[in-house]
């Protein structure tokens, strides 16, 4: 999910990083308000002083993919107050892939597919931060509790149904998938859309990923569903889009289980809220 500018609340200035002229960047759904120097060299996202742990987790875990050799932004300034808190860093040039037509995106989609192979390529033992099954299950129980799931996120076949319900048939296959994820635990992006993968124009390859507030150790199913389901915002049709999981599937390196990417897509609405 990307973010909502809402300049009125919060800015660079208000929370102790003035020093660049910073134009607000209308975009995203979440409540950071977020700001993009004039030269475009650099964003500031900024959140409320109560939010502020989040966004030092997002900062540590920029910082640690960069450090790790994968394409993404870098922290460049980081300040808090009683405002709250701002984290500044690099632009990542480039197109975001929800942005390009079907043709580009197919142009792309194998340079995709090694992006995220080498980013699930990253040693597990090595990262410090978890997005695993339980934690993401546990979010999801809390959200449903406060009747906080966004219908705007959920499949047009599921707005409708309850929560509640919604929940117990993540449950049910606990077990199968708990069992499962093991084997296939990587280091994941934890919100691999296409708005999060930036392309290079001129060559298509992968600029980097952004958004990095999700990542964690993960089954890497948690990401396949998410970027397959997303792009068939792209693809004309579904014969398209079945051709490019298979292509997609083919370079990743994996034998798609469909009721696994099911399973993920249908947790992954639960825990935004």
């Amino acid at each position: 999910m990307s973010y909502r500018s809402d300049s009125q609340a919060l800015s660079p200035a208000l929370c102790g990083n003035g020093g660049a002229d910073w134009l607000p960047v209308a975009a995203g759904e979440s409540g950071a308000s977020v700001f993009r120097s004039a030269d475009a060299a650099r964003y500031a996202k900024c959140v409320p002083a109560a939010d502020a742990a989040g966004l030092a987790a997002e900062r540590d875990r920029v910082a640690w993919l960069g450090d790790h050799g994968v394409p993404g932004p870098r922290v460049a300034d980081w300040s808090a107050n009683d405002a709250g808190a701002c984290l500044v860093t690099s632009a990542v040039p480039g197109i975001p892939a929800d942005q390009v037509a079907a043709e580009d995106l197919r142009t792309a989609w194998d340079r995709i597919a090694d992006a995220v192979r080498r980013l699930h390529e990253v040693p597990v033992s090595e990262c410090p931060f978890s997005r695993g099954l339980d934690t993401m299950v546990a979010l999801a129980r809390d959200v449903v509790a406060r009747d906080a799931v966004n219908p705007e996120f959920l499949p047009p076949e599921q707005e409708h149904v309850p929560a509640a319900e919604l929940l117990a048939h993540i449950t049910a296959q606990l077990p199968t998938r708990r069992a499962q994820e093991p084997a296939d635990t990587v280091v994941c992006h934890g919100d691999l859309c296409l708005p999060n993968i930036v392309l290079d124009p001129r060559t298509w390859d992968v600029s980097g990923f952004i958004d990095l507030g999700r990542l964690g150790t993960a089954d890497r199913y948690a990401d396949l569903a998410l970027l397959l389901a997303n792009s068939r915002e792209t693809w004309p049709d579904e014969d398209r889009a079945r051709t490019a999981d298979t292509a997609f599937a083919e370079r990743y390196g994996v034998t798609l289980d469909r009721d696994r990417l099911r399973f993920y897509l249908d947790l992954d609405p639960l825990t935004w809220g």
